[in-house]
């Protein structure tokens, strides 16, 4: 009796069949299939993206990060509606 061997990536549904990519290139019969995970599937993300930005703000809060307070920000809102900032260095970087 010879051994055949066939290396096949595929999908185990839930419902416990299994999905081939491609057509094994053996016999009909009997065989022995072995099942290993590759890898996890991918997690969904448990947070939304508010969420997601509250626990970075408070990451980086801990951490020492710098931010505008109210009057700050209020400044450089000022600032940027005073003239188009962006053109201008833009035109600078071209000089």
């Amino acid at each position: 009796m010879s051994l055949s061997e066939v290396i096949i990536e595929g999908t185990l549904k839930p419902d416990g069949t299994l999905e081939l990519d491609q057509k094994p290139n053996l016999p009909a019969g009997r065989v022995t299939v072995v099942l290993r995970q590759e890898s996890q599937p991918p997690q969904q993300p448990q947070e939304d993206w508010w969420q997601y930005m509250q626990r970075i703000r408070a990451e980086r809060e801990a951490a020492g990060y710098p931010f505008m307070n109210e009057e700050e920000m209020n400044n450089y809102l000022k600032w940027l509606r005073e003239e188009d900032h962006i053109d201008v260095m833009l035109r600078e970087m071209d000089e």
